[in-house]
């Protein structure tokens, strides 16, 4: 049986380029797996309003991505903020296409709430501020990213982490999600957190990478 394809999507103040180090693991390990990692709307060269950008675009980002690419079977993981996004790119490529969906330390909310519903530490505070404050597009700090993001980050890690942070809509923390739509039959993997860890080298001795992974 012939492997999916892997569609890898970030999560907030990222972009595609979050995912480089994994993916080149990911080919020194499985040279014939076929990977790609999307930009949402917004990010780099995608385009986008970030004032404007919802969850729903970026699932059709997201979808439209992988019909370019010209993938058929996929198997589609979305990190963090990612987590938004992922169930409706599921649910609308549906199980005929999907071979698994995978969340590594990913937001879902319960069905119906927002991400900011249950967002705590400070990140929580952060958005929780610019959502008051009628942000829809959030750039954050150096300092406040490296409080969110960066816990037990080595040096270099931080570097790689933090020379990528881009903005953010404030829509995609805000907004209910919706699942009511996405297929029982779809097999999916929880990555929690407390379990997803760094990438610091390789047993081919490569430079120290930065990757979500489990253990």
């Amino acid at each position: 049986m012939a492997l999916p394809a892997l569609v890898l999507i970030h999560g907030g103040a990222h972009a595609a380029d979050c995912w480089d180090f994994t993916v080149d693991e990911i080919r020194r390990l499985a040279s014939e797996l076929t990977v790609l990692a999307v930009d949402l709307p917004g990010r780099r060269g995608k385009p986008g309003d970030l004032s404007a950008v919802t969850i729903a675009d970026c699932i059709e980002s997201v979808i439209t991505d992988i019909e370019d690419a010209g993938l058929e079977e996929v198997v589609v993981c979305g990190h963090s903020l990612g987590g938004v996004t992922v169930p409706g790119v599921v649910a609308k490529l549906g199980p005929s296409r999907v071979r698994e969906m995978i969340l590594a330390a990913a937001f879902l909310p319960p069905q119906g709430a927002s991400v900011l519903d249950s967002l705590g530490g400070p990140l929580g505070w952060y958005a929780r501020r610019a959502a008051a404050a009628r942000q829809k597009a959030v750039v954050m700090p150096r300092t406040a990213a490296r409080l969110a993001f960066c816990n037990g980050m080595t040096p270099y890690q931080r570097e790689f982490l933090l020379a990528r942070i881009c903005g953010e809509s404030i829509h995609l923390v805000t907004e209910k999600v919706d699942r009511s739509e996405l297929s029982g039959d779809i097999s999916w993997t929880w990555i929690p957190a407390g379990i997803a860890r760094c990438l610091n080298g390789s047993s081919a001795g490569a430079s120290r990478r930065c990757a979500v992974v489990a253990p």
